[in-house]
């Protein structure tokens, strides 16, 4: 294997786990929350802001920097890291989301997806070994294979192809040329389909990957069939390897993510729902363009040590969205990071401190939620 991962902490029925994925460049200590950068930029960000937040690890997007500027153009800066100006640890994701996300101008067969760029309309195959390729040029810490990620709801027929597919394009992406050092990571499909998800994972956990993602969740279904999907998938991967659930990152969701044994998160909430003025806090989402914060003197959320709430009140940050400064979307966007990625962190401490249960039932109560013992 590429990469390392240790085991420091188990907790709360030794579903939580605290651990040490070494990469590259650098560690991550898990469970942590990974930052979305599609384009090599995480949204109005720098990567001195990212730093601050206490981010460990950013992701790119395979597809859409092959398309633009060119994994060659990338390779010939001197890498992603040294492209982007980020010196800490970066995974790619393959293009899979791609699959589905832009599914009207991409056809798939066993061979590739054929995309029809969304740039100039030009044709674009994208297979296993190509995706391992190019990101090899780009030369991230850690490399996600080609996955097929169907819709929801879909038929069983066609989840079941799905599944079948991402498992073979697996294999074939496990023997593709990749940079040295550079881990990669396999991809759990089956929908909510408990036992076609725990027939994947078995079957993906005897190819010998550094990790596993999880994909093809949160894609539209109801929270209580995510949740025993995910069991049916984790149930089935080794113990020693990390974890991966992908496109997850509302606070309750990760509480409930961690507390199933995920090590690995990432999303492009924080940034997105910060763009438009929603902030998380501890005690639930805040909308700052509300004009009941147009003469609060408060912090976002008093608990946070962010940049944006140690030096602005939440009436200074309602002004800036009403007057529609660039400011207000890039201290909501990176208030919102901070967030989350401190909220992994306490849990980290949790876990460590053998407390999970009540930190879990803490926290979800702070937000309205139910804790994972009462939905149990």
């Amino acid at each position: 294997m590429s990469a390392s991962f240790s085991l420091i902490a188990d907790s709360w029925g030794a579903a939580a786990r605290a651990g040490v994925l070494q990469t590259s460049h650098g560690p991550i200590e898990t469970p942590a929350f990974m930052p979305v950068g599609t384009n090599a930029a995480v949204r109005g960000l720098t990567p001195a802001e990212l730093k601050s937040s206490g981010a460990q690890c950013v992701l790119g997007n395979t597809y859409h920097l092959w398309l633009r500027p060119g994994s060659a153009l990338i390779q010939r800066a001197g890498g992603l890291h040294t492209f982007m100006g980020w010196d800490g640890p970066i995974l790619t994701d393959s293009g899979g989301f791609q699959v589905l996300s832009l599914r009207r101008h991409c056809v798939v067969d066993e061979a590739g997806a054929m995309f029809r760029s969304h740039f100039d309309g030009g044709e674009w195959l994208l297979t296993p070994e190509i995706a391992m390729e190019v990101q090899a040029m780009l030369g991230s810490d850690i490399a996600m294979v080609l996955d097929v990620c169907p819709p929801y709801p879909c038929t069983a027929h066609d989840l079941r192809a799905a599944t079948g597919r991402t498992l073979r394009w697996a294999r074939r992406s496990i023997d593709a040329r990749h940079a040295p050092g550079q881990a990669v990571y396999g991809i759990v499909q089956g929908g909510t389909d408990l036992d076609l998800r725990a027939e994947a994972a078995a079957a993906l956990g005897d190819i010998p990957f550094d990790g596993y993602g999880i994909g093809g969740l949160s894609v539209g279904e109801r929270r209580e069939r995510t949740w025993p999907a995910l069991s049916a998938a984790v149930g089935n991967l080794p113990d020693d390897r990390p974890r991966y659930l992908m496109g997850v990152g509302a606070p309750d969701d990760l509480i409930e993510g961690i507390g199933r044994g995920v090590d690995l998160f990432d999303c492009v909430l924080p940034t997105r729902l910060g763009r438009t003025g929603t902030v998380f806090t501890s005690r639930g989402d805040l909308d700052l363009r509300h004009s009941r914060f147009e003469r609060c003197d408060a912090p976002i959320d008093p608990d946070c040590d962010c940049a944006a709430c140690a030096s602005f009140s939440l009436g200074y940050l309602h002004h800036l969205f009403r007057a529609r400064e660039e400011l207000a979307m890039r201290l909501a966007s990176l208030h919102n990071v901070r967030f989350l990625v401190r909220l992994v962190a306490d849990a980290r401490v949790a876990i460590c401190e053998g407390s999970y249960g009540s930190f879990t039932a803490d926290v979800l109560h702070r937000l309205g939620r139910r804790s994972l013992v009462e939905q149990a």
